[in-house]
């Protein structure tokens, strides 16, 4: 039988890659033959991730410490991994933050920092990963990991300048797509709703976010954990070959109404 998410052997640099969706994205890569690099600033954290991911599934996992807001540390990163494995064939750009408050109370600096990571941290890593790995390959596949408010307001919670670093993901997505794409790279991205996390159960749970998503979401619930996975799977396999510069809210609906 044919596996159409076959990644043995394949190389992915999972960032943001200490806990919560990046971790879990990674397991659903690694479930498939991949080795995975985790890429995050705790390195205590990374190791962690790193020992139980071979621990469950068998691959080769190497955790490399970077900030994705210092160019340097990026381009070291990436020399690293390309020195250990001699390839990068995939890229989950997951590292991000969210500043929420009143847009007209947010400060120069909340709406900096936000585009510093959020947009300018995954168009660091990109190039550099496709600078040095998957051009002179002429192959690879590029997840970034937007948001469904990268396509939509909200009145729920203030958040205009993750709104904006995250719109510009979804537009920088395409713009890569169609530079990249007579490399052989793939350049897509996934914009997720509200998922449990240990961060967001909390205030998920609270009877406010709970009313919430019985009002704008169709499914009339949260993510729950996996439910992100597939669609990471599916952009890093052969299976999306002919896939690239597209969005793929996985939300439960909110983006529909």
């Amino acid at each position: 039988m044919k596996n159409y998410f076959d990644l043995n052997d394949r190389v992915a640099i999972v960032t943001g890659c200490s806990a919560g969706l990046g971790v879990q994205m990674a397991k659903a890569l690694a479930s498939q033959g991949c080795k995975i690099v985790p890429l995050a600033r705790r390195m205590e954290k990374l190791e962690a991730v790193a020992k139980e991911i071979t621990e469950d599934f068998g691959v080769e996992t190497f955790p490399v410490k970077c900030d994705i807001t210092d160019t340097d540390m990026v381009n070291e990163a990436v020399d690293k991994v390309m020195g250990k494995f001699g390839r990068i064939d995939i890229l989950i750009n997951n590292a991000g933050t969210g500043a929420v408050a009143p847009a007209e109370d947010i400060t120069d600096a909340q709406f900096g920092n936000e585009m510093n990571i959020d947009l300018f941290g995954t168009f660091r890593v990109a190039r550099a990963v496709a600078k040095k790995a998957m051009i002179p390959a002429k192959f690879g596949r590029v997840i970034n990991i937007a948001s469904m408010y990268g396509l939509v307001g909200n009145k729920i919670a203030g958040s205009a300048p993750y709104h904006a670093a995250k719109g510009g993901v979804v537009n920088l997505t395409r713009a890569l797509a169609a530079e990249w794409g007579k490399y052989g790279i793939t350049v897509n991205a996934i914009c997720p709703g509200y998922f449990y996390t240990d961060l967001t159960r909390e205030t998920l749970d609270s009877d406010f976010f709970q009313a919430n998503a019985k009002t704008m979401i169709p499914e009339e619930r949260y993510g729950k954990e996996g439910e992100l996975d597939t669609a990471a799977l599916f952009l890093s396999s052969p299976a999306s070959s002919y896939v690239t510069g597209i969005m793929v809210p996985v939300d439960g609906g909110y983006t529909c109404m």
